[in-house]
């Protein structure tokens, strides 16, 4: 079996605070990406590596590459304008059959365990997305904007990897993009395939503000 994975690096890191799009800022030292094609690249199954990065920042991730002296192989793939038209892209790239794990650029904490366990279910079930159970109260925000209290025991908190065999991700990337489509989950069941949770864990966290970079250091140091 051929195993791949779809690293999306779109975002422009507005919420950090920082000109700098958040998976190009330091992580112990080096480039938040870096961290999560490493994770990738060590898994034993050797998954094909395909980044998807907004066509203007091409170059300055191979000027990063050169001077972190970072050598992973990897194929630079144009991204789109939303997530889904970046995972298009990625998929496109792909040639045959194989299991496919989509994953976010900023989260660089995913572990070993988490990617084997993601391919191994997608491989098994077709697919495999990754969540976890929320520890905080949760409500849900009305159209009149009154709130109700939600049972959060019933609630699941969705991370990446999102993990599918590539017959079923290629069909559902086949339909149009709609605003509801915020992750592959949301894409492929909306074509009709049944979702499988694998359970994901809290280090593997997205770094979408100043105070997440430094939760993953506190995490990285933990582990290491």
């Amino acid at each position: 079996m051929k195993y791949y994975a779809i690293i999306v690096a779109g975002g422009s890191g507005s919420r950090m605070q920082n000109v700098v799009a958040k998976q190009f800022l330091l992580l112990d030292g080096k480039p938040i990406l870096m961290h999560t094609l490493e994770a990738f690249a060590a898994c034993p199954l050797q998954p094909e590596l395909l980044l998807v990065l907004n066509i203007h920042q091409h170059q300055y991730w191979e000027e990063l590459c050169r001077a972190h002296s970072f050598t992973i192989p990897h194929q630079l793939i144009k991204g789109g304008e939303q997530r889904f038209h970046s995972v298009k892209n990625g998929l496109k790239a792909i040639k045959g059959k194989g299991i496919v794990a989509v994953h976010d650029a900023v989260r660089p904490l995913v572990s070993l365990e988490l990617i084997l366990r993601s391919f191994e279910a997608a491989e098994a079930q077709g697919s495999a997305v990754a969540g976890i159970a929320p520890t905080d109260s949760v409500r849900r925000i009305g159209p009149d904007g009154k709130t109700e209290a939600l049972n959060r025991n019933e609630l699941l908190l969705i991370q990446t990897p999102q993990t599918f065999t590539t017959e079923i991700l290629r069909k559902a990337y086949q339909q149009p993009f709609r605003n509801e489509f915020t992750d592959d989950a949301s894409v492929a069941e909306y074509s009709g395939f049944t979702i499988n949770i694998i359970e994901g864990t809290r280090e593997n966290l997205k770094i979408t503000y100043p105070e997440d970079l430094e939760i993953a250091l506190l995490y990285k140091k933990k582990g290491s």
